[in-house]
């Protein structure tokens, strides 16, 4: 049953990209929006995160940041192959590194150096309108499982029926790790708390602000909970067009 801030087209399915041009375009886009990437290795159960630092269409080349953390190092010294996945404005943009990567240097930083891919999946995975909170209090959060020794307090910026964005004050980048669930992710609606699980797919700390953004994706959500979500987003996309 579609809702009422559901778009009609819905999901996409994912795309394969094989053109020098819109590969080229699509990583330039992330590079340019400083969009984090999730390095998985296949044989690997931990998740890394980076940014794209170059892409150069001349030289067939790109430059990924140093891991964090940088223990996965090791892993691109072995020569073992790794993916890359990057959200920009709701897509999922990921690819295949399966050649040598280089390790180097970008402008006196520390960065790995690896031929620009020959395909990239594109993929517009959000299906759901995405609401920001611009007017009224703060809505807080607290994050906390089994990986945590202790919660982490912040804020709600947006949310959509499939995820959400977080505001934490500080860097925080030392005890969230992208691609882990995290069991407890507390949130002081309006008409009530809400507690679900919750995949993290992105953290950027942001150093002029002191602030981590963060982007997570609801994990197994439960019917009372998906429906206290949409019934938020509903109200949020209700006050949006008022305002509007």
């Amino acid at each position: 049953m579609s809702t009422p801030f559901t778009e009609s087209t819905g999901e996409q399915p994912p795309k394969t990209l094989k053109t020098a041009v819109e590969v080229f375009a699509n990583l330039r886009q992330l590079q340019q929006s400083h969009d984090p990437l999730i390095i998985s290795f296949p044989e690997r159960s931990q998740h890394f995160q980076s940014y794209l630092v170059e892409v150069n269409r001349e030289r067939g080349l790109l430059a990924l940041d140093e891991l964090v953390p940088n223990d996965g190092e090791r892993f691109i010294q072995n020569g073992e192959s790794f993916n890359v996945e990057g959200f920009h404005e709701g897509v999922r943009i990921a690819w295949k590194c399966e050649q040598k990567v280089q390790i180097g240097e970008l402008e006196g930083a520390r960065c790995y150096w690896s031929a620009l891919p020959t395909e990239v999946i594109y993929h517009q995975r959000r299906n759901a309108f995405r609401a920001q909170l611009k007017q009224g209090p703060s809505i807080g959060i607290e994050l906390a499982g089994s990986k945590l020794n202790k919660g982490i307090k912040g804020q709600l910026l947006d949310m959509s029926a499939t995820g959400c964005k977080l505001r934490f004050q500080g860097n925080v980048n030392n005890r969230l790790q992208p691609g882990q669930v995290y069991e407890q992710l507390a949130l002081q609606l309006p008409f009530g708390s809400l507690t679900t699980a919750a995949e993290l797919r992105y953290l950027s700390y942001q150093d002029k602000l002191d602030v981590t953004f963060a982007g997570l994706r609801f994990f197994r959500l439960e019917g009372l909970a998906q429906r206290q979500i949409e019934r938020f987003v509903f109200q949020l996309q209700r006050d949006a067009r008022q305002q509007d």
